[in-house]
């Protein structure tokens, strides 16, 4: 009896399908003739100079749409971004809070670091690049030279000579670079954000250590006392944010996370 049913539903509701295709075909037939939009012939044989000339404007929207894409990605992985919200997220792990402060603070906190750190960055970048070029004072090629090289600075600053050398290996470059201006930024920026990690990690194990003495004291007086189905991270909670708050952490981490930099001098 289900199997009829279901059968006597099915083609019902394919029958009612059927109504609205039809339906809606005579209505598109009965609707006057739409405007079509014509799409850009793109010809590169032979073709005239303005076609060319709309050839390349195209490429450069293309180009301009693909930067602005990657432009967050961009952003987080060449500032002070990484170092920062590693560190955060390390002190957040080994108080054992959980999900406290949330993620959303946390990234939020990282976020407003970061333009703080950056701030020397952005400053040289309006008073080299952008002031000029609107100004006139600069063309177009110079004034991405001079945007691009306050934050290649910056990035060459915070980055391991170990870490260059090890990607130069990698990218079979005999020739090593004279200067840091000869180094690739596809050398650079992956180089810079492998010593962003490494310094985030020296700075978590600094934090983790307090931490783990506490955890480690706690778990020897319960086993001591015998109360092993104790959990001695719930009795080592309190003592640690009793701790962290006399010593004022807060304040101790952000000025030590933003001393760790090695900022540029903002002036041109």
């Amino acid at each position: 009896m289900t199997g009829i049913l279901n059968r006597r539903t099915f083609f019902w509701g394919l029958g009612l399908l059927l109504l609205l295709l039809l339906g809606a075909g005579e209505a598109m037939a009965q609707m006057p003739n739409m405007p079509t939009i014509q799409m850009p012939e793109i010809s590169i044989n032979g073709a005239p100079v303005e076609e060319k000339a709309k050839m390349s404007t195209y490429l450069q929207l293309m180009f301009f749409l693909t930067i602005l894409t990657l432009a967050p990605y961009i952003l987080v992985m060449s500032t002070a971004f990484i170092r920062i919200v590693i560190t955060i997220s390390f002190l957040r792990t080994a108080l054992g809070t959980q999900q406290v402060p949330p993620t959303q603070v946390l990234m939020g906190l990282a976020l407003f670091l970061t333009m703080f750190v950056m701030a020397p960055v952005g400053m040289k970048m309006n008073r080299t690049a952008i002031q000029p070029y609107f100004a006139g004072d600069i063309e177009q090629g110079e004034f991405l030279t001079k945007l691009l090289a306050p934050p290649r600075e910056f990035m060459l600053r915070q980055t391991r000579g170990t870490d260059i050398d090890l990607f130069l290996e990698l990218a079979q470059i005999r020739n090593k670079p004279k200067t840091a201006d000869d180094i690739p930024i596809y050398v650079l920026l992956p180089s810079f954000v492998l010593s962003e990690i490494k310094t985030a990690f020296q700075i978590g194990f600094l934090l983790y250590l307090p931490f783990l003495v506490i955890d480690m004291i706690v778990s020897s007086v319960l086993m001591s006392m015998g109360m092993f189905m104790l959990s001695p991270m719930t009795i080592s909670l309190p003592f640690k944010l009793l701790m962290f708050v006399l010593i004022d952490g807060w304040e101790l981490v952000i000025k030590g996370v933003v001393k760790s930099f090695n900022p540029i001098d903002p002036s041109p």
